[in-house]
């Protein structure tokens, strides 16, 4: 091969039909795995289905309010489905999806053969899981579900208020998936700091691995504080503790716990899809990745600051220091607008193409920069005494969630999808999903910032015709049944393509992959590889499948000024001369 930077196909491999398998047996293998892939899958399915779940709970919310006056729900029901809505998408969607890729890619992303503790690995899926059933269970209750809102501020949440099993159920099984949680963090740390492969240095991962490793210590950080809390407030519930006592600075207590888990969450469930962005992006921009270390040391900074911002969220209260807090929550904005720009400075100039896993990364930089924006004004005290407990939050909250969760999340699935079941989806179809999704979200929840600002409140089931809400919520309602009704192309899609879809012949169906599952077989063989490539940097698939361009894409990374007829020197990265180095083929 010449170094003229000539480009090849990609490794072909024989798809492997399935085996045929007696019924039930599936079933039984999936109950004894210790597969991270296959875990990694039970995590992904599990977590869509109780983000199904929570969305049909937001579709009976908006149809409520479609229109003045009381429709069909009553007042505590309301309560009901707004405190399971937020719970389910915060805790028992976005979370354990993140470890669903998690468990499906680090150990395919550093060349292991599988997670460091296996067992303890199916262990965390199943507490997620029974933890999951356990707080749906509220629903079955004769007092119905819990009804203090997801973040269950007391004295509202003691038992004095919110009596009842469904409350007690919310506890019991945030406590039992939290557990799940904290031990998957382990495992993820552990994974990555000691089964790397050889030549598979810190310095070499991707960024979805070292986002999954800073998701990991911001769990550690955060799930302990609320794991406490809960003990502190069924202790309130069951044992007449005064933990949370408000004659004696309980209430306040408990937003300060809260509050330290709540804001570490928000990057929690963003961090992982972040790296997911990371990793499409410059596979349909055909270029290597803007500014690699840039966006690890932001992570590093967001993984910081989000640990000092928690009271942000408690500037009503009259009880935390406004500059302080202000001013942390600015600066948190300006690691993630290096994100943003390193993702726009990977597609400059790039050879763009437009398959369903970029479409869906571009709606989520539009999504998420505008709650991103929304976020900055919310930082301000003096906007945010005006417009808290208001939609306007509401809507700040979903672009950031939503933009930064669902649209990174269907790009995951859509990009990495050949990979897991071997097939590929339909593009088409998958187009349709992205566009139905897009405009249904903006529908929905643009309008919530105007409400807001306007004066509505949240969490409030009712409004009266004469406040002048009406328009504004028909228009999000239609955009909420648009939303709802996306998904509809993508459950068939998924399930028709898995068993009919386009077999995915080569290793990297896409072409351009970088990092190193796209060097093995579609989907993976049990321990993932049977034979791995030499990792010389950041990109060992694509240095595998084009061999003739590495040096030349290497030295385009270095600018050459003239200076007289003298050139300037060139400097080179520690981390190419470290691998040059460690090449026993590289000529000295």
């Amino acid at each position: 091969m010449s170094g003229q930077g000539v480009l090849t196909t990609p490794t072909a491999t024989a798809h492997r039909p399935r085996k045929q398998e007696p019924r039930g047996a599936r079933f039984l293998q999936l109950l004894k795995t210790t597969d991270h892939k296959e875990i990694g899958l039970l995590y992904l399915v599990t977590s869509f289905g109780f983000f199904m779940a929570g969305g049909a709970m937001a579709l009976l919310m908006r149809s409520e309010l479609a229109q003045p006056g009381m429709q069909f729900l009553s007042n505590e029901q309301y309560n009901q489905l707004f405190t399971m809505h937020g719970t389910v998408m915060m805790l028992l969607y976005a979370t354990p999806n993140a470890f669903g890729f998690a468990n499906f890619l680090v150990p395919l992303h550093i060349g292991s053969p599988d997670v460091a503790f296996p067992r303890l690995n199916a262990f965390s899926y199943w507490l997620f899981l029974f933890g999951g059933l356990i707080l749906m269970a509220g629903f079955l209750t004769p007092g119905g579900a819990a009804d203090f809102g997801w973040f269950a501020y007391t004295p509202l949440s003691r038992a004095g208020f919110s009596p009842g099993v469904g409350g007690d159920l919310w506890i019991t099984g945030l406590l039992v998936s939290g557990l799940g949680t904290i031990l998957a963090a382990v495992n993820m740390i552990t994974t990555i700091l000691c089964l790397r492969a050889p030549g598979m240095l810190m310095w070499r991962m991707p960024i979805f691995t070292w986002n999954i490793l800073f998701t990991a210590i911001l769990v550690l950080l955060a799930f302990p504080i609320l794991t406490a809390a809960l003990f502190g407030l069924l202790a309130d519930r069951h044992l007449g503790a005064h933990v949370f006592d408000p004659s004696t600075g309980g209430a306040i207590l408990w937003q300060h716990l809260f509050w330290f888990f709540g804001h570490p969450e928000v990057y929690i469930v963003a961090l992982p899809y972040f790296g997911i962005i990371s990793e499409i992006v410059p596979v349909f921009s055909r270029k290597p990745l803007f500014g690699y270390k840039a966006l690890v040391w932001a992570t590093v900074a967001i993984t910081g600051l989000s640990a000092t911002v928690w009271a942000h969220h408690m500037f009503a209260t009259g009880a935390v220091l406004l500059p302080f807090f202000s001013i942390l929550s600015f600066f948190i904005a300006v690691p993630t607008g290096i994100k943003f720009f390193n993702w726009i400075g990977t597609m400059w100039k790039g050879q763009l193409t437009f398959e369903s896993p970029m479409l869906w990364s571009l709606g989520f930089l539009v999504t998420f920069l505008f709650g991103g924006l929304t976020g900055v004004l919310l930082a301000a005290p003096a906007v945010d005494f005006h417009v808290t407990d208001t939609y306007f939050v509401v809507g700040h909250f979903h672009y950031v969630l939503f933009g930064t969760i669902v649209f990174a999340t269907f790009a995951g699935v859509y990009f990495w999808f050949p990979k897991m079941t071997g097939r590929m989806l339909d593009e088409p179809l998958a187009k349709l999903h992205f566009w139905t999704t897009f405009i249904g979200f903006h529908t929905t929840f643009l309008v919530h910032h105007w409400l807001g600002a306007e004066g509505m409140p949240r969490r409030y089931a009712d409004y009266l015709a004469s406040d002048g809400f009406t328009a504004l919520n028909v228009v999000s309602t239609i955009g909420a049944y648009v939303l709802g009704l996306s998904v509809l192309p993508f459950l068939w899609n998924v399930t028709r393509s898995y068993r009919f879809g386009e077999p995915a012949a080569v290793d990297d169906p896409w072409g351009f992959g970088n990092s190193l599952e796209w060097a093995t077989s579609s989907p993976p063989p049990r321990h993932n590889f049977l034979d791995l490539p030499r990792i010389r940097s950041e990109r060992p698939a694509f240095e595998l499948h084009y061999p003739g361009t590495v040096e030349q894409l290497r030295n385009q990374n270095h600018v050459t000024e003239m200076f007289g007829n003298r050139p300037r020197q060139q400097t080179r990265a520690p981390s190419e001369e470290a691998s040059d180095a460690s090449d026993p083929q590289k000529e000295t």
